[in-house]
C-alpha cells in the first residue's frame, strides 16, 4: 500500500466473505443471548435494507420482524413503500407505528421553545424505545442499522438509532455497504438513495457530515486502517487539510458516544496509572 494510490478502490470487499462473516456473527449473538430472533428499524435506506436482508439470510424470515415508525410530517411516503417492498421481497413480518402522536405528546409537555436538532433526536430515542418494546415482546434483539462512517464520526443519535445490542455493519463504510448491498440484489433505488436519517423534513446526511461518502471514506481508510499523517492524506487524496482536521474532531468529541458512560473509579483508576 505505501507505493499505490489511496482509491476507491482500496475499499473493495469481498462480498461473499463479508457476507459468511456477517451471518455467522449475527447467528452466534442471537444464541448466545438465547433470543428467538430480531428486530430491526426498516428506513427504506440502504444501511438498514442491508441489515434486514442479513438477518433474514442469518436467521430466517419467520425470526426477524421489521418495524416502520413514520412521521407523517418529514417521512418521504416512497421510503415507506421501499421498505415494504423490501420485506415483501425477503418474506420479513413487518410493523408500522406512527411517531407523530407520540413526538406531539412530548412536545405539549416539555416547557419551553422547541429546538430543532434536540426535537429531531426525540423522534431517534422514539424509535428505540418502540424498537424495544417489540423486543421484549418477542423475546428479540434490537439489530443497529449504523455504518462505520457514521460511527466513527458520531453522526447517530445517543441512545437513538446507538442504541441497540448487536452491529452487524459497524466494521463497514457506507462504500462498501452499497457494494454489499448490489450483491445482496437490493434495488438500485435504495442503493443510490441519498442517506437520510429523516429527523426532520428535507433532512439529508449531506447537510451535516463534513463531506460526501465517497471523501469521507477514504479519509477515514486513511486515519484508522493505514494509520497516515494529515501531511500524507493531503498528498494522497488531494484534499483540504481542513477537511482531515474535521473529521478528526468530529472522532474525539463523539468518543463519549461509542463508549460506557464514564465512573468516578474508572476515571481515578485512569490518572493514577
Amino acid at each position: 500500500m505505501k507505493n499505490s494510490k489511496v482509491s476507491m478502490e482500496s475499499l473493495k470487499i469481498d462480498c461473499q466473505k463479508v457476507e459468511h462473516e456477517i451471518l455467522y456473527f449475527i447467528q452466534k449473538i442471537v444464541e448466545e443471548a438465547k433470543a428467538e430472533g430480531v428486530v430491526v428499524g426498516l428506513s427504506g435506506g440502504i444501511d438498514s435494507s442491508v441489515v434486514a436482508v442479513l438477518c433474514v439470510k442469518a436467521l430466517g424470515s419467520g425470526k426477524v420482524i421489521g418495524l416502520l415508525m413514520p412521521d407523517s410530517e418529514i417521512t418521504p411516503t416512497t421510503d415507506m413503500e421501499d421498505a415494504k417492498n423490501l420485506s415483501s421481497k425477503f418474506g420479513i413480518n413487518t410493523y408500522t407505528v406512527s411517531i407523530d402522536f407520540i413526538t406531539k405528546a412530548f412536545l405539549e409537555n416539555i416547557p419551553m421553545d422547541i429546538d430543532r436538532v434536540a426535537l429531531a433526536n426525540i423522534r431517534a430515542r422514539i424509535r428505540m424505545a418502540l424498537n424495544y418494546y417489540f423486543a421484549n415482546i418477542f423475546n428479540y434483539l434490537v439489530v443497529g442499522t449504523g455504518d462505520r462512517s457514521e460511527y466513527l464520526i458520531g453522526y447517530f443519535t445517543k441512545y437513538g438509532d446507538g442504541g441497540n445490542d448487536l452491529l452487524p455493519i459497524a466494521h463497514l463504510y457506507k462504500t462498501q455497504v452499497k457494494q454489499l448491498g448490489k450483491y445482496l440484489g437490493l434495488p438500485i433505488k435504495i442503493i443510490d438513495k441519498p442517506s437520510s436519517p429523516q429527523l426532520w423534513k428535507g433532512h439529508k446526511a449531506i447537510d451535516e457530515i463534513p463531506t460526501d461518502y465517497d471523501v469521507l471514506d477514504l479519509i477515514l481508510y486513511t486515519i484508522f486502517d493505514l494509520k497516515m499523517e494529515n501531511g500524507k492524506i493531503v498528498s494522497q487524496l488531494n484534499i483540504n487539510e481542513k477537511l482531515i482536521q474535521d473529521v478528526h474532531k468530529r472522532y474525539k468529541e463523539s468518543m463519549h458516544k461509542r463508549s460506557c458512560p464514564p465512573t468516578l473509579k474508572n476515571r481515578l483508576n485512569a490518572h493514577f496509572k
